[in-house]
């Protein structure tokens, strides 16, 4: 879950994008997985969803890199921050997120997605997930 104030705004890199509402400090703790809101899927339920529950699981949802016989799909917005090679957010931990500089109010928020995905970014739709959890 977000843990800053973020709106919803058309972004220049892709779509829809998380903004600041507010400055935020370099070394903010910005979001945490929370599994009271934060769903993690069987591997073997995302791939029997089918028809646009399967297209947008494969659009907002990554690999557990807890355990990789889950996907995450995070419950607010945080699913719509987009990747970036020089992001102004650390992802590195599969638990929580931290501002990697500060954040100017209106400044889009985002990650490296390649820290979701061991051999580079794919949208989880383009991978192949066996209930072994292997992409």
């Amino acid at each position: 879950m977000l843990l800053v104030d973020v709106y919803l705004d058309k972004s220049s890199i892709q779509g829809i994008g998380v903004f600041a509402k507010k400055h935020i400090p370099r070394g903010t703790l910005i979001w945490k997985l929370d599994p009271r809101f934060d769903r993690l899927i069987e591997v073997e339920t995302y791939e029997r969803a089918a028809g646009p529950v399967k297209s947008y699981l494969d659009r907002y949802s990554y690999p557990d890199r807890r355990d990789p016989n889950y996907i995450v799909f995070e419950a607010d917005d945080a699913r719509y921050m987009n990747h970036a090679d020089e992001p102004n957010c650390d992802v590195s931990s599969p638990e929580e997120s931290f501002a990697l500089r500060d954040i100017a109010p209106g400044e889009e928020l985002t990650c490296n997605y390649n820290h979701f995905f061991e051999t580079g970014f794919d949208f989880l739709g383009d991978r192949h997930l066996s209930s072994a959890g292997s992409v």
